[in-house]
């Protein structure tokens, strides 16, 4: 019996791109031996989640999501607690697309990714369960995560939304720690801190060097607790993270935990899951080891996903340490020299 694959693409991604591409990606799969049918995704909630359940019950091999991040998550929603889980492949074309630059899939054509699938490299990847709902890339909070939910999507990466806050002084007073209660494997932090992080792959908002030595199938998450005080350290500490070199700063707490759960203390503490919006804590996270197969560029994963000693900056991001340079860490300009 031939196999079968489904692609869930959303129409608006991308600059409708994918939309272009499709009867491509179509004659890819067919190529990779599947029988192929495509879906495109309607603005009527959990459009790609009832779809990619709806395939996985009905036997599909393999479930493509083309989309964004938060299309990816809406896949993985709709097939996670299934006993029979498809295969996944991922064609991105989003924004910032996180899981495509930890897999290594080409993120700026969709026809290139697709053809990753005809190389046949898999991966078993983790994902996060956060009380009912499932992650793959990241859970986060705190008050800084908190006002992403009023930032512009386009400046929803964490380093663009930084830079805006560069810009935007009005908002610098709003970012303040708050009390944590986070539990992790027999270890317990209590006390303020301006936001947590759970990753699940080396990309965080575009960042690859803030979990320098991710992995994607240890069965373990990353969590990184940030103790920062106000917004200018935590900027020095960006810019740290951007050469791999906060690990070991006593601003943060870094550990490897596979389950973790956060209470709340005396304010609220909403949790950003993959980007969106996700509930508030109390809440338990668990690290589901190697829970669904997705396709790769295995064969590029250790030339350069994870190299603690040359990272690549980018000049936005070059023009970022700079910004960040000229600001002392107590959050006082500094004085210019007189010409």
């Amino acid at each position: 019996m031939q196999k079968r694959a489904r692609v869930i693409y959303n129409p608006t991604s991308g600059r409708e791109v994918l939309k272009q591409s499709m009867i491509d990606i179509l004659n890819i799969l067919e190529q990779a031996g599947f029988e192929a049918s495509a879906y495109a995704t309607t603005p009527k909630p959990n459009s790609a989640q009832n779809e990619a359940r709806r395939a996985a019950k009905n036997g599909f091999d393999l479930i493509v999501a083309a989309g964004g991040d938060g299309t990816i998550n809406e896949v993985v929603n709709g097939i996670a607690d299934l006993h029979f889980r498809p295969m996944m492949a991922i064609i991105p074309a989003g924004t910032t697309n996180d899981y495509a630059r930890a897999l290594k899939i080409p993120r700026e054509d969709p026809v290139a990714a697709a053809k990753v699938i005809l190389k046949n490299q898999r991966i078993k990847m983790d994902i996060g369960k956060a009380s009912e709902n499932y992650f793959i890339n990241i859970a986060a909070g705190g008050l800084l995560t908190e006002l992403t939910y009023d930032v512009p999507s386009n400046m929803k990466s964490i380093f663009g939304y930084l830079a805006y806050l560069v810009k935007g002084a009005e908002l610098l007073p709003q970012v303040k720690p708050v009390d944590m209660d986070i539990e992790y494997d027999g270890e317990h932090f209590r006390g303020k801190a301006s936001m947590f992080f759970l990753a699940l792959t080396n990309s965080i908002g575009g960042f690859e060097q803030i979990v320098p030595d991710a992995s994607l199938d240890d069965g373990r998450f990353t969590l990184i607790i940030v103790k920062a005080s106000n917004l200018v350290s935590l900027l020095h500490l960006m810019v740290k993270a951007l050469n791999g070199n906060h690990i070991n700063d006593p601003r943060i707490i870094y550990r490897k935990p596979k389950k973790v759960r956060v209470n709340p203390v005396n304010d609220r503490v909403m949790v950003n899951i993959d980007g969106e919006y996700g509930g508030d804590a109390p809440m338990d996270f668990k690290n589901l080891h190697k829970h669904i197969e997705m396709f790769a560029n295995l064969d590029k994963i250790p030339d350069d996903a994870y190299n603690l000693t040359e990272p690549k900056v980018s000049k936005a991001e070059e023009n970022f340490i700079k910004q960040v340079k000229k600001l002392p860490e107590d959050g006082e300009p500094k004085e210019t020299e007189p010409e």
